[in-house]
């Protein structure tokens, strides 16, 4: 079955096309990251509006790549939430109106669950029984994935994502929207005991907190009103380091008391190297597998939409025309 993914869940216009085992036919991502640019984070309306004027053409570029016409697909698979309201909308209604004149079923999806199926790209599902780690702007979460589509919520952030300590210390740093990347290679190299940093919560739980330690880190920034390149390296350096320890922590705590198959990473904050390696690291230690997708499909992409799309409509899911969008879409 091929199937379209549709994804505007926030500032990326995406399409793509999946087939049988997770094969990836085409991916298409136009970015508003220039637009959004100058506001220091998304403006909403201004996102919603770009999703309009681009998701045809998207999908119309992606159909092309993939090499498939309308008679061709199997489904269409769309981002339902959690997201931005009004850039959610777009994607419904242009699923819907798609669906209804092409005679396609469609479903809507999860951003959180499509995450865990950038994992799936080549294989098409799932391993049983693994431990996921979402890592994001705006969601910290650790899961068990009894099966595909049944999952146990392990543990939550509290208060600041992760993706979000590290977006507000890199403007606050003057390094532009958006600031992760960004980050990510000016630590490269850096000093962290330039600038240490307390190991956000360490109790016995298995959930987050990132609060205290943007916090720390906006006020070691001002207490360097000139800061020196150095010291910039040194405090990217730093706050990734505690960052990836804390998650990785609790992974491994997890991982301990529920004997996992593996362990999936997911999510935008997943492109960042520290992370990658030492939950590389840690699983290797464990004596786990580990499934990291490729960078390219760890930020928001239609991809993981249409790999988890075809696994829901392969078991006869469908969804009704009067599907809505949601803001907020807790797995």
């Amino acid at each position: 079955m091929l199937v379209l993914g549709i994804e505007t869940s926030c500032d990326e216009t995406a399409a793509a096309v999946v087939g049988a085992g997770g094969h990836l036919h085409s991916s298409i991502i136009a970015s508003q990251a220039a637009l959004h640019e100058r506001y220091g984070g998304v403006v909403p309306e201004l996102a919603s509006r770009h999703h309009l004027e681009r998701l045809l053409p998207v999908i119309d570029v992606a159909l092309r790549e993939a090499g498939v016409t309308w008679s061709g697909l199997g489904g269409i698979a769309v981002t339902r939430g959690p997201g931005l309201v009004g850039a959610l909308a777009v994607g419904m209604a242009t699923a819907k109106a798609l669906a209804f004149v092409h005679e396609l079923p469609f479903v809507g999806v999860n951003h959180l669950e499509g995450h865990l199926f950038a994992n799936a790209i080549g294989s098409g599902t799932l391993p049983a029984r693994a431990l996921a780690l979402i890592v994001s702007g705006a969601h910290t979460d650790l899961m068990l994935v009894e099966e595909p589509h049944r999952y146990t919520v392990l543990g939550r952030t509290r208060d600041d994502a992760a993706g979000e300590a590290f977006d507000k210390v890199a403007r606050a740093m003057g390094l532009g929207y958006p600031g992760g990347p960004v980050l990510d290679r000016l630590g490269q190299g850096g000093d962290p005991s330039l600038a240490p940093l307390p190991i956000p919560m360490q109790d016995g739980g298995l959930d987050f907190s990132f609060s205290g330690v943007k916090t720390a880190a906006l006020r070691a920034l001002a207490a360097h009103p000139d800061p020196a390149p150095e010291f910039l390296a040194g405090l990217a350096a730093s706050l990734q380091r505690v960052v990836a320890d804390a998650l990785v922590g609790r992974v491994a705590r997890a991982a301990r008391e529920h004997h996992p198959s593996g362990i999936l990473l997911a999510g935008g904050v997943a492109a960042n190297s520290v992370l990658r390696r030492r939950l590389g690291e840690e699983a290797a230690r464990l004596g786990l597998p580990v499934l990291i997708p490729p960078a390219d499909l760890c930020t928001d992409n239609a991809a993981m939409i249409a790999a988890c799309g075809a696994s829901r409509l392969t078991r006869g899911e469908r969804g009704s025309w009067a599907l809505d969008v949601v803001s907020d879409f807790p797995l």
